[in-house]
């Protein structure tokens, strides 16, 4: 049995409970991972005076692959965000974050993929003082970053059956920087002969609400993906169910879209999931097919028991006793 290596990034607040959890549901399914544990953010801060150590990147670099918890970024001090520093670091252009209600057994399902791109729009900030009551904000967007995640986008839709792509977009407002994703967009369409939908993103917020079913894999840019993407986590149970993957040409790095929530730190009480699937996520990533959709299906059994609910989902069960079922769910043959 191949034996894998990976960056494990507890994080601060919440994260060293969830991502516990999922270590212990991947180590269930018998894949042999040997972790290697750094961490960085806030509680870092406070022990060393610094948000990321060179332990983080050295172990990042040498291993190409990490599963990081959600970490809390000290006001005033360092980075914007670390989540951000690190993606732009390794140039992890290609944001994933899949979105289903598929445990669900009323209404439509919802099946959804979110490529959103993860270098450029407004997120770049760069930011300027005009005057003091004057303030201007720079959106970047090129051709090659365009053109790389379009194609992930795309190449993702013909692995996978999708018949058509949705690209999110407000060219008719903003022409040069829109426009030119919207170009690329038309441009990898032919290339790769998958229709392409075209939906500016006002409607698109209004259409993945009243029907969000009609949507298969969406593909946008920064600021537009992370708006949709928590839309549409509030469509299927709220942030506690989302995964996501940031991927590049040499480093992957796997978290929930989450944040740190500091207010439930050490009680045990945090919803171990989204992290859960970003690790399913990751082993898809390393090949491991089987592993991943056995822990993607022993959740979905889970959820439509109904029977184990953390508090996010309305109940009163601990990340334990969520992490202890979902482990108990993958052995029923």
């Amino acid at each position: 049995m191949r034996k894998y290596n990976v960056t494990l990034i507890p994080g601060d607040g919440i994260g060293p409970e969830v991502t516990k959890a999922a270590v212990e549901i991947v180590n269930a399914t018998g894949i042999e991972i040997i972790w290697e544990i750094v961490n960085a953010g806030q509680d870092v801060f406070d022990e060393k005076g610094i948000l990321i150590p060179d332990e983080v990147y050295e172990s990042i670099e040498k291993n190409k692959v990490v599963l990081k918890g959600p970490i809390t970024t000290p006001i005033g001090k360092g980075f914007r965000s670390i989540n951000v520093a690190l993606r732009k670091k390794y140039d992890l252009y290609a944001n994933i974050r899949p979105i289903s209600n598929l445990w669900k057994n009323d209404g439509k399902p919802i099946n959804m993929v979110i490529f959103r791109e993860n270098t450029e729009g407004l997120y770049i900030g760069i930011e300027h003082e005009i005057t003091k009551d004057h303030f201007v904000s720079i959106k970047k967007t090129t051709r090659e970053g365009s053109e790389r995640i379009l194609d992930k986008a795309f190449e993702y839709a013909k692995n996978n059956a999708k018949e058509k792509v949705t690209l999110a977009h407000k060219a008719n407002i903003l022409k040069m920087t829109d426009g030119l994703f919207l170009e690329v967009g038309r441009e990898t369409s032919k290339k790769y002969q998958i229709p392409l939908e075209e939906v500016i993103i006002d409607n698109m917020c209004m259409q993945m609400v009243m029907n969000p079913s009609q949507f298969d894999l969406i593909v946008t840019m920064n600021l537009y993906g992370d708006i949709l993407s928590d839309l549409g986590a509030g469509l299927v149970g709220g942030l506690g169910l989302i995964p996501s993957a940031n991927i590049g040409d040499e480093i992957a790095m796997f978290e929930a879209v989450h944040g740190s929530a500091p207010d439930i730190a050490g009680k045990n009480l945090a919803n171990p999931i989204a992290i859960t699937l970003s690790a399913a996520m990751m082993l898809r990533h390393l090949g491991e097919t089987k592993a991943a959709e056995s822990i993607e299906a022993s959740i979905n059994r889970v959820l439509l028991k109904g029977e184990i609910r953390t508090k996010d989902l309305g109940g009163n069960n601990t990340t334990i006793d969520m992490k202890d079922a979902i482990i108990k769910e993958m052995k029923v043959k």
